[in-house]
């Protein structure tokens, strides 16, 4: 079967077991709901949707990683978020989900369902469980935006940097050995989020990596000392 190709969810329904808005459902309601529901494979690179054919439907990452990214008049890329399995995202302003301008690309091979609009109205909204979850999800990403705004205004690059890098190390992102951080980001990926350029990114990472708060490997990001990189991004 080739990449992009749809195919019925497996016995488990992945796409349902990693996303807290279904984690009340029944497992009747996980079939009725997972043969609507099909994946479709995206290769590394491979875009999603992009600015000039949006799409009326909501994503659900099984697996793999997607950026959600905005690209200016002059060619320079912004990155708006980058999507970890369970993320739920998409063009559907029936849950205030607006995607129109942007583009979503495969950081590498990646699984999602997707959803209609007349699904999401039927199966999503329709039940008071799913509903209540979806407004405080809204709510959790107009936060995150209004943090990222003031960081912008308020915080110095390297404070930027340090106070991204410290939001995204949640238990997800915690290895076995160590209790080091992991955090897959290119510089390039990095410089994007905080609206930069990789060469001042680099910059900014060799200096916490001097300072012993992080490692740098390939492709990655290691937070050796979470505290002390949490008090580099206040000072």
């Amino acid at each position: 079967m080739g990449v992009n190709a749809l195919r019925p969810n497996p016995v488990g329904f992945p796409c349902l077991n990693q996303v807290d808005l279904f984690r009340d459902l029944t497992p009747e309601e996980m079939m009725e709901f997972a043969a609507i529901a099909p994946r479709r494979e995206f290769a590394r690179g491979e875009l999603l949707f992009n600015q000039s054919d949006p799409v009326e439907s909501l994503f659900i990452l099984s697996s793999g990683r997607v950026r959600v990214f905005r690209v200016s008049e002059d060619g320079k890329a912004l990155t708006i978020s980058i999507l970890q399995p369970g993320a739920v995202f998409g063009e559907m302003a029936l849950v205030g989900q607006r995607m129109y301008g942007n583009h979503a690309e495969a950081l590498e091979h990646s699984e999602v369902c997707t959803l209609s609009s007349a699904d999401v109205e039927r199966f999503l909204l329709s039940d008071p469980r799913i509903a209540v979850r979806i407004s405080h999800l809204l709510g959790e990403r107009v936060a995150d935006l209004e943090t990222r705004l003031a960081d912008v205004a308020l915080r110095s690059l390297p404070a930027r940097v340090a106070a991204l890098l410290a939001r995204m190390a949640d238990p997800s992102a915690k290895t076995t050995l160590g209790g080091d951080y992991i955090i897959r980001l290119t510089h390039e990926q990095l410089a994007g989020l905080v609206g930069v350029t990789r060469e001042s990114v680099s910059k900014v990472v060799a200096e916490l990596a001097g300072q012993g708060v992080i490692r740098q490997r390939r492709g990655a990001i290691v937070i050796t000392d979470l505290e002390r990189l949490r008090a580099y991004a206040n000072t």
